[in-house]
């Protein structure tokens, strides 16, 4: 007994290094993905016309107003100008890119650093949590999940928050895990529960609040557990919620109260921006709904390629009714499909973007990674093995095709010649760009050939990616294959990264403001004929106030309301008068929207891109 209690101290002294290096290793490769994907991509490209811009300006206006609890947009810096009140969004993300601005100052990658950190933070903790739960194999695959993902890149292109509410879940998530481990639940598990509820309330409103104690309730429910309530210190845990999420609310009601023909901050934050927008009923309608089949559809699109072992992955959830019949690992899945369906039931009944399922990612990703660790267990049984393999199959047919397409997309397109401007290959659906991918519609077969590279790289990347995942899972090479997946999508997400450089002018106005401000004086005037958001880059880059033309709507509605709104807004008489008067003019406008009838005198062209132009009432000074 004596020798064998000393060699299992022996093994168990001897194991604990290499485990720990092993982890150093899977953050080290972790981080390395991270990087390669989210920091070379900090820089480029531009930062996009609508929500992108608009919230950074919001951002940049509380630095330059000092002021941290009432939102505004388009505001001024060259020279100052009072922007529009912006009382729809919770302001952490705000409070995040804004201390960016501070410490960097302000740029586009500045702009995205927060949101590529947080994804940064999300991964890692999905390495703890998965790590926890079902094994530090599972763990790393999980962080690996989310970190290689297409749909994770493609909604941290823009400054929107629901990267940080899946940060902010995932932490109370853990937390809430913690206490149905510990007896009785610590102070640290019970109030990190609430800290991380609250932080969410201020990164999106209510849905902060209402996801977690959906979750909670429904599994407690599920697994005979509601007494468990009782134990997460809810006196002193509700304290810790007010005494975070409470302040902003109170100071941004105080600030912003009802006055002329506005009614106030809790009206519109609370009952426009939460209960209308629930109901579909919020105004203005400047959004649209995915189709519902297409909305839950997509997720296998989002969560490529690992979307592959999804069937997987989710028949492990069992939904049980007594506590007793679940093991850690049975309850851990519960809780994730618990979390992932709730969110999805909730946008089914209301009003559905794509990056609206965001925060159902890294639950996926935590059922995934665990499969994926079971599957890679040295005890593997015959089932999980081979539906491994027939996943690995349809997915190097499906990369077979890939890799066909975009081969014959390259083969049939013709390169644009040099210089010629993207805009005029597409076809415009402007019915469609309340969709937050909406214009990517516009690509036709002409403009396919300015995409050539990218598409072949695509093609490359999963023929590549698939074919050697399936070809080391036949051999049990299971690490092997699973890393080929995630290069392969450093690939294609590198070529979409080029992609979207191509169709930057597009969806941004950045070129169009360059141009403006070499030519901008003081006293000249910025109108955007249309909504502020469809040019809103051009107040981001020139610094300077822009006024809006016959379009006292979406995100500038409400905050025109107020007495001390700024007298931006022309209609046509106004804006005749302006245009024939000695002030100088620029004017942004759609190509196939000038306003020809308001233009009378001479109108001279300062630069055209992506479909847009800028027209002055007078000549360049260059």
């Amino acid at each position: 007994m004596t020798s064998s209690f000393i060699a299992s101290q022996t093994e168990s002294a001897t194991s604990a290094p290499a485990q720990s290096g092993r982890r150093k290793l899977s953050l080290m490769l972790l981080v390395a993905i991270w990087a390669a994907i989210y920091f070379t991509s900090l820089f480029q490209p531009a930062l996009l016309d609508d929500a992108d811009t608009v919230h950074a300006v919001a951002a940049r206006m509380m630095t330059v107003r000092h002021e941290w609890v009432t939102l505004y947009t388009n505001g001024g810096v060259k020279p100052f100008a009072d922007g529009v009140r912006y009382l729809e969004k919770a302001p952490l993300p705000y409070w995040l890119v804004a201390a960016s601005y501070q410490l960097f100052g302000v740029s586009e990658w500045s702009t995205r650093l927060p949101i590529a950190l947080a994804v940064l933070a999300l991964a890692l903790l999905l390495f703890r949590v998965g790590g926890r739960i079902y094994g530090e194999e599972a763990g790393f695959y999980s962080a690996l999940v989310i970190l290689t993902s297409f749909g994770v890149y493609l909604f941290t292109r823009f400054f929107i928050p629901d990267i940080i509410v899946s940060l902010w879940l995932t932490a109370g998530m853990a937390f809430f895990w913690r206490t149905l481990e510990e007896s009785p639940p610590s102070r640290l598990a019970c109030w990190g529960l609430a800290a991380t509820i609250a932080l969410n309330v201020l990164t999106k409103g209510l849905i902060g609040l209402a996801f977690p104690a959906g979750i909670i309730l429904i599994f407690l429910l599920l697994t005979g557990n509601l007494r468990h309530l009782l134990r997460l210190r809810l006196l002193s845990s509700a304290a810790i919620f007010l005494i975070i999420a409470a302040p902003w609310h109170i100071l941004a009601g105080l600030r912003n109260p009802a006055a002329g023909q506005s009614r106030g901050f809790f009206w519109f934050y609370f009952i426009n921006e939460h209960v209308k927008r629930f109901l579909g009923t919020r105004y203005p309608k400047d959004y649209d709904t995915v189709p519902l089949l297409l909305f839950w559809g997509l997720l296998l699109v989002w969560l490529l390629p690992w979307s592959a072992f999804l069937p997987q992955a989710v028949a492990q959830v069992r939904f049980r009714l007594r506590n007793a019949a679940f093991d850690p690992r049975g309850r851990a899945n519960l809780l994730c499909g618990i979390w992932a369906l709730l969110i999805f039931i909730f946008f089914s009944l209301s009003t559905r973007q794509e990056y609206y399922i965001v925060p159902t990612f890294p639950a996926l990703a935590l059922l995934i990674g665990g499969w994926l660790g079971r599957e890679s267990a040295p005890s593997v049984d015959a089932t999980t093995s081979r539906s491994g393999k027939a996943s690995s199959t349809i997915l190097f047919g499906f990369g077979i095709l890939i890799f066909a397409a975009t081969t014959t997309l390259v083969l049939i397109s013709k390169p644009p010649a040099p210089g010629t401007d993207i805009a005029v290959l597409l076809q415009q659906h402007p019915q469609d760009y309340a969709l937050s991918m909406g214009h990517f519609l516009d690509l036709t077969p002409q403009a396919l050939g300015a995409f050539r590279a990218p598409l072949l790289g695509t093609g490359i990347a999963f023929l590549l990616g698939t074919g050697l995942s399936w070809f080391w899972r036949r051999r049990g090479k299971l690490f092997a294959a699973n890393l080929a997946l995630a290069a392969m999508m450093v690939g294609f997400l590198y070529c979409a990264h080029l992609g979207l450089m191509i169709f930057s002018p597009v969806i941004s106005s950045k070129e169009l403001a360059e141009a403006i401000s070499r030519e901008y004086r003081p006293g000249d005037v910025i109108v955007i004929n249309g909504e502020y958001e469809a040019g809103s880059s051009i107040n981001f880059y020139t610094g300077v106030q822009v006024r809006i033309l016959n379009h006292v709507t979406a995100n500038l509605w409400y905050g025109s309301l107020f007495p001390d709104a700024p007298n931006i807004f022309e209609n046509d008489e106004s804006f005749r008068d302006l245009w024939n008067s000695p002030t100088r003019v620029f004017l942004w406008t759609q190509t196939n929207d000038i306003p020809t009838r308001l233009l009378r005198n001479p109108m001279y062209s300062i630069a055209q891109r992506g479909g847009k132009l800028i027209l002055s009432n007078q000549p360049s000074n260059k």
